[in-house]
């Protein structure tokens, strides 16, 4: 398998990985939040789901973004009466985020990303080294 390939294989694993790692953050940042109207839903979970696709050019299977979508789960309630978003009884429903679980997928695509960069630093290492040889 030539450099070119597997650079490129890399970046598919690094622009994948890259959309967890923004849906994570969204998920983190919209952990407290609730509806704003009586009786209103809060944010819901999303998650990030891969597939392969095989990219003829390259002639391999590269990982790529299938579908970000709302995760399954009851929402918690709270009992919150001045809250605007609060029902008739004072309760208002919290997303489905758990941010435990959040930062173990983010730590999970912080490793996976890592290991396309050093996959793609090695590439370019064994490009220099051959050039330096065939310099030398």
């Amino acid at each position: 398998m030539d450099l070119g390939r597997v650079m490129k294989i890399a970046v598919a694993g690094l622009d994948a990985e890259g959309m967890r790692l923004k849906t994570v953050s969204e998920n983190l940042a919209n952990a407290d939040s609730t509806a704003t109207t009586p009786g209103g839903l809060p944010y819901r979970r999303k998650v990030v789901t891969f597939t392969n696709v095989m990219d003829r050019t390259v002639g391999a299977d590269l990982v790529k973004v299938d579908k970000v979508q709302n995760a399954p789960g009851d929402f918690e309630r709270r009992y919150d009466p001045g809250n605007p978003g609060a029902d008739k009884d004072g309760y208002v429903l919290t997303p489905n985020v758990n941010p435990l679980i959040e930062l173990m997928d983010m730590r999970e695509a912080q490793r996976s990303y890592q290991a396309n960069l050093d996959v793609i630093e090695a590439a370019k290492g064994m490009v220099s080294r051959t050039l330096d040889l065939l310099r030398g």
